[in-house]
């Protein structure tokens, strides 16, 4: 009796306890734990990040989508940690509180800035320090290198000088290199090269000097048409040249005198024709004339140096004025009987008299006379031509005369020629030579804007087609044997002091 009733208490005492675990696992109740893991500002997936919950519940790693899922984790609170190498560790809480939830989360995760190297220091390659002789356009080099391939390095390009206190400064660069445009002759630059890697603090390479070549003693000057203004340049005979007149300007004419070392132009301002100086390579530009260039069509107005360097003429619709290069000094010298527009002038090297070229409003029914300085008239070339005279230039012994007429005689109100040569006139003799006929000059083409070279041994001209629209050309013809050269493409009204 006493053994039956030990096995039944150790019977009972075991479905006791099987029935209290049973309890116990029903009460255990779970959700489940979801979410996605992305990099900071691009929202790209992130794979492979591991992650743990505190408590501890299930290790695992986000999918190539940058999600995952922990199931079957108890009800209660947790921090959820998501960690891989590179980025800051993030940690969210969450909260799961019943069976049928399904609790979300989203990680944002950084780069870990502490782990990424700066970039190296830019070392400056080309043009070397201390370098001379340089062009006033220069392509400046440097290398630099950043451990940590993925980061995006831009730079910035500071630049200095001697000469002035501007300060050229180039942002946000990605290539290694910079053509730096438009500098200024015989000064020095000084250069450096900053990079950054967005994310550590700039690195600064070291200051790097060059100086460029001094100024050429160009003897050409030419126009083109850029952006649809006159643009000034300055040449060797080789055709080796930079653009004289500023970016943006409409600037044409231009005329240079060795004596004041100054080059003279007209430019648009505010409407009006004005008279400017500037030194060889294009600075110190100074507006000389108050009172403007004025007269028929603007591309056609002309003026003159005194040899010193010290005066102009310049005309101003039916008047002729006198003014000296610093802006002083305006006289009227003359003025028109007829009231008809002086458009052209030339004044002779001695200085003893005065070229003119003088027409109606539409530019046709021209004069070419020549007067002394008091105004008196000394001799007339032309008188009341039909079609289209330009260009008038004295030899420097002053007994000839350049000029350029249309011998078709036509006129109409786009001023078109169709046939303009170079004449050579004696002043002494009154007689003419058509320097383009003897040269040859090709059918339907126009003889332009002639000018004596500086020993009178040849004529300096541009040369285009009739039509009015193809491309001009500066060519020159050799007074001995009339033979034609080519010398400036795509350029012209010439200048050869």
């Amino acid at each position: 009796m006493k053994n039956i009733l030990i096995i039944f208490s150790v019977f009972f005492t075991t479905l006791l306890l099987v029935s209290c675990n049973e309890d116990l696992v029903d009460k255990v109740e779970s959700g489940t734990l979801k979410g996605v893991v992305i990099k900071k500002g691009t929202n790209q997936p992130l794979k492979n990040v591991k992650i743990t919950t505190n408590p501890t519940t299930e290790t695992v790693f986000t999918k190539d989508d940058g999600s995952f899922i922990i199931e079957n984790i108890p009800l209660g609170d947790y921090s959820v940690r998501a960690e891989i190498s590179g980025y800051v560790t993030g940690i969210q809480g969450v909260n799961i509180k019943s069976t049928s939830q399904t609790v979300s989360v989203v990680f944002e995760m950084a780069d870990d800035d502490s782990l990424n190297s700066p970039p190296s220091v830019p070392t400056l390659l080309s043009p070397v320090d201390n370098a001379t002789e340089q062009p006033v356009s220069v392509d400046l080099k440097w290398d630099c290198t950043d451990a940590d391939t993925t980061d995006i390095l831009k730079y910035r390009l500071s630049v200095k000088n001697d000469y002035d206190a501007n300060v050229i400064e180039i942002k946000d660069l990605t290539d290694k290199h910079y053509f730096l445009e438009n500098l200024k002759y015989g000064v020095n630059y000084y250069w450096q090269v900053s990079v950054s890697d967005g994310i550590n603090p700039e690195v600064n390479s070291s200051v790097f000097r060059f100086k460029t070549t001094a100024i050429p003693q160009n003897r050409f000057h030419y126009v083109r048409k850029v952006n649809g203004n006159y643009t000034i340049f300055s040449s060797d005979e080789a055709n080796i040249n930079f653009q004289f007149s500023l970016a943006g300007t409409n600037s044409w004419r231009p005329r240079l005198n060795q004596n004041a070392k100054l080059v003279a132009f007209l430019r648009t301002v505010g409407g009006n024709t004005q008279l400017f100086t500037a030194k060889r390579d294009g600075s110190s530009e100074f507006q000389v004339t108050s009172i403007p260039v004025a007269g028929f069509n603007n591309a056609h107005l002309n003026f003159s140096w005194n040899t010193n360097g010290s005066e102009f003429i310049y005309p101003s619709f039916s008047k002729l004025y006198k003014i000296n290069k610093d802006g002083t000094g305006l006289q009227l010298l003359y003025t028109t009987p007829d009231g008809s527009f002086i458009s052209e002038c030339d004044w002779s090297y001695d200085g003893s008299k005065i070229a003119l070229k003088t027409n109606d409003p539409s530019g046709y029914s021209s004069k070419i006379i020549i007067i002394d300085m008091l105004g008196n008239l000394v001799q007339t070339i032309l008188d009341n031509v039909s079609g289209a005279v330009s260009g008038l230039n004295f030899s420097v012994d002053g007994n000839s005369l350049l000029y350029a007429y249309d011998i078709s005689g036509h006129q109409d109100e786009n001023y078109r020629r169709l046939n303009s040569h170079i004449f050579l006139y004696s002043i002494a003799t009154a007689t003419t030579l058509d320097i383009s006929a003897l040269s040859s000059k090709p059918d339907g083409t126009n003889d332009l804007d002639p000018r004596f070279s500086p020993n009178d041994a040849s004529v300096i001209l541009t040369n285009t087609s009739n039509d009015g629209i193809s491309q001009k050309n500066i060519i020159s013809i050799m007074l001995q044997d009339n033979e034609r050269t080519d010398l400036f493409p795509d350029a012209e009204m010439p200048d050869w002091e």
